[in-house]
């Protein structure tokens, strides 16, 4: 055998030396000259205090940069079909690798988009149906419930050589209902919320909010189109005027000489109404779009969504549907038992996927589960499922907050996974708060020291060890524990849950005491919040904020979004004595050269698109004139650029004292936002930032129950204090606060505990536990009750 010379592994070789990952002067955002070596093929950990910078360090520089340099690989022509991707503000940026990013963006929230879609284990599963399945009704589109069946015929003329015209008929068959088209569900609008028909247009028929009758763009435009009677009553509207006032596509007509468009009210009111966060719209709005509109399950495909012929095709007496159905723990106990040679590479990929959600502590969920009612963290691990068995080595992962949603008995599973994943020779980036994922990082960057314009500069880089000892606000807090409560409030009364079925819960009857913090806890999956978002009965006062996305443009801003603007724009209007929307940017006082936006925007095709400051307003959004207008010397461009602190300051006294503004600057500090500038676009906040925006709006409505879904998402340690006192205040003030939160911290600190378990999916739903948290430790029966005990140390 021949012999070998091993000169090579004694001499380092010059591809050796790129072990760094090096960031030299980022400014991305509120990065102030940031400068880093990050070690490759290590678990590195960002932290810092919510809007420190993290995120823009990690995702819009390091990942953003991998991301473009990657897509410039490809063709212009393939570049024209990916989405571009600017350069970000930073000096130099050497030794990066490719970037896979595992962000919380939520997954689409498309109706007909499930976990199954998602992920791929539906075209696998039909793919086996298509082969398998008895009888057989087609190929893999005939199980496909997002494509329905055509049919089509006629000539067709090909033009090639002597042009001929040939007749053809095309059918292709899809698994789609065609009552629901795949939605699973219809939805009715109840047209006895919109109108009273024994009324007529002139006599005010019309019972939707802000519809007065002299609005010239709603009520005139249909008493004054010419194509209603507006003075006959609607209940003797013939079968044509129905269908034109209800259901007529966009006609242009004239009202008083100005042409106008006429919509059927449907349409109409989907556009004005259905298509809007319903969290953004005020409270009386939101009332009305919640009487107005229900969802029932599709009677014909009763929720599966698929047609008639797709449901009855089985495999060992198991339809797509039922499939699909199953919780995934069982459905990959299934499919391990059925041994067709024929399939066998399909058989071991979807057994591999279905392993995968196991694993990853996402057994309970079912693929079927529409993707856009899976929480932050759910919808990370579903993303990460396709990385887990993958053979890629020398890649950067990019995770934002993995342990979001996760009970403390599944932080250590998803530790052991980043650590697989270094392992194997990755270099794997954490953006996260929690001390538990802190305590296993190679290297741990602390960004800060404040937030926003108070952040944006490196405090700490190196081991946890020195993170501890460095004096940070993130080392001091390191080994922060809540101490149990040595008195718990008395409740005040009771609300009473019997017999909740919804998802996994099994006939559970409990009460959640009132007056006092109560806390749902339970390991992810076993059916938290099934029990409060989808138990508590309606009416009962109930105030819930949730976690999900707030839809809004770039134009959007927490101004705008909490009702702020209105109040200061009227404040601006009465001081100078003009009229309110010269105040906005989205009407009379925009810029007119770049519409109120700020920027103009270049499309480059291929190319990353181009964002230059407007030159007419420097940026401003505003016309010049409008900027002449002062209130405490301020103009309307200056008090957006504020942040919540110092506008809270400034419209709390002095010429510019404006209560309403004020009492809204209040509550968006309470919730820990004050460092947030009001004009910063909604687009750029964290899900954590989120949720709290939306937690300020609600607290001024008159609810006496409050539900938040886990509000520490995003929280620092340093503002779990904070959060902990904020929820003090609210039951102090007489509220009902009811949490659902995997927190040891807010545990701690709850006056009633409610456990669900013991596990998850069908293993769940049950109540383990009801009491102190006191009793909890000292009974120490549950998962919750183990990790609570460790935590606080007893």
């Amino acid at each position: 055998m021949a012999k070998r010379t091993d000169t090579w592994a004694t001499a380092l070789h010059g591809a050796d030396s790129h072990d760094l990952i090096r960031v030299h002067g980022a400014r991305e955002n509120n990065l102030k000259d940031v400068s880093i070596e990050i070690p490759k093929r290590r678990l590195t950990v960002f932290t810092g205090v919510s809007g420190s910078g993290k995120s823009s360090l990690v995702f819009d520089t390091i990942a953003a940069e991998s991301q473009r340099l990657i897509n410039e690989t490809y063709s212009a022509f393939v570049q024209g079909f990916m989405p571009t991707l600017a350069r970000p503000e930073v000096d130099v940026l050497e030794g990066l690798t490719t970037a896979i990013v595992v962000d919380q963006q939520r997954m689409g929230a498309d109706p007909r988009s499930t976990v199954g879609t998602a992920t791929d284990a539906n075209a696998m599963l039909r793919i086996l149906f298509s082969r398998l399945g008895n009888p057989h009704i087609g190929p893999p589109s005939a199980y496909a419930f997002n494509v329905p069946s055509v049919r089509a015929s006629g000539a067709i003329t090909v033009e090639r050589g002597a042009k001929k015209a040939v007749k053809a008929t095309f059918t292709r068959t899809g698994g789609m209902c065609t009552r629901c088209e795949g939605r699973g569900t219809v939805s009715d609008i109840d047209l006895t919320q919109l109108y009273d028909d024994s009324k007529s247009i002139a006599e005010g028929a019309f019972t939707i909010p802000g519809w007065k009758s002299d609005s010239f763009w709603t009520v005139r435009v249909y008493a004054e189109s010419g194509l209603l009677d507006p003075n006959k009553p609607i209940c003797k509207y013939t079968k044509k005027e129905m269908q034109d006032f209800l259901y007529r596509e966009p006609t242009k007509v004239k009202v008083e000489g100005v042409n106008l468009t006429y919509e059927g009210l449907i349409p109409k009111i989907q556009k004005s109404f259905l298509s809007k966060d319903k969290e953004a719209l005020q409270p009386h709005i939101r009332a009305f779009v919640e009487r107005a509109v229900t969802f029932t399950t599709c009677p014909e495909c009763d929720g599966t969504r698929l047609s008639e012929g797709a449901r009855s095709s089985k495999i060992k007496r198991i339809s797509i549907a039922d499939a699909c159905a199953m919780q995934i723990s069982d459905l990959a106990e299934w499919v391990s038992g059925i041994d067709e040679p024929s399939v066998a590479p399909l058989l071991a990929a979807l057994r591999h996927t279905l392993d995968s959600f196991v694993e990853i502590g996402l057994g309970y969920l079912s693929l079927d589960r529409p993707s856009g009612t899976l929480s932050g963290g759910e919808a990370q691990r579903v993303k990460m499922i396709r990385h887990l068995g993958s053979s890629l080595t020398d890649v950067t992962y990019v995770f934002d907050e993995p342990t979001i949603g996760l009970h403390p008995h599944d932080i250590q599973r998803m530790n052991n996974l980043l650590l697989r994943l270094r392992d194997k020779g990755n270099t794997v980036l954490v953006v996260e708060h929690k001390p538990e994922t802190i305590a296993i990082a190679d290297h741990v960057v602390d960004l800060g020291p404040g937030a926003g314009t108070g952040g944006g500069s490196v405090c700490f880089e190196g081991t946890v060890e020195g993170l501890r000892a460095g004096g940070t606000i993130t080392g001091r807090h390191l080994d922060d524990r809540a101490a149990l409560k040595d008195t718990v409030r008395a409740p005040t009364g009771t609300l009473e849950i019997r017999g909740a079925t919804a998802h996994n819960l099994q006939d559970v009857d409990v009460d959640i005491p009132l007056g006092v913090l109560a806390v749902v806890t339970g390991v992810a999956g076993s059916g938290k919040s099934s029990l409060v978002h989808g138990s508590i009965p309606a009416g009962a006062g109930v105030v819930s904020v949730d976690q999900s996305a707030i839809r809004g443009s770039r134009r959007s801003n927490p101004a705008t979004y909490t009702g702020l603007l209105d109040p200061i724009r009227k404040a601006f209007a009465k001081a100078n004595g003009v009229k309110p929307a010269l105040f906005s940017a989205n009407s009379e006082g925009a810029c007119p050269n770049c519409n109120g936006a700020g920027v103009i925007y270049t499309d480059l095709a291929m190319m990353a698109g181009v964002a230059t400051t407007c030159e007419e307003c420097e940026g401003k959004r505003y016309q010049a004139s409008v900027l002449d207008y002062h209130l405490g010397g301020r103009d309307i461009s200056e008090v957006l650029a504020m942040s919540v602190t110092e506008a809270e300051e400034f419209f709390g006294a002095g010429e510019a004292h404006t209560p309403a503004a004020h009492r809204i600057l209040n509550r968006l500090a309470d919730v820990g936002l004050g460092y947030l500038s009001l004009g910063q676009p909604l687009t750029t906040l964290s899900g954590g930032e989120r949720q709290r925006l939306k937690l300020a709006t609600h607290m001024a409505e008159k609810g006496g129950v409050y539900v938040l879904d886990e509000p520490t998402t995003g929280l620092h340690l340093a503002d779990v204090e904070h959060l902990l006192s904020l929820l003090d205040r609210l039951v102090d003030s007489g509220k009902s606060v009811i949490v659902i939160e995997h927190h040891q911290a807010v545990m701690a600190h709850a006056d009633w505990i409610i456990d669900l378990g013991p596990g998850a999916g069908h293993d769940g739903g049950r109540i383990v536990f009801e009491g102190t948290p006191a009793d909890l430790v000292a009974d120490r029966s549950t998962l919750t009750g183990e990790h609570l005990a460790a935590y606080v140390g007893t």
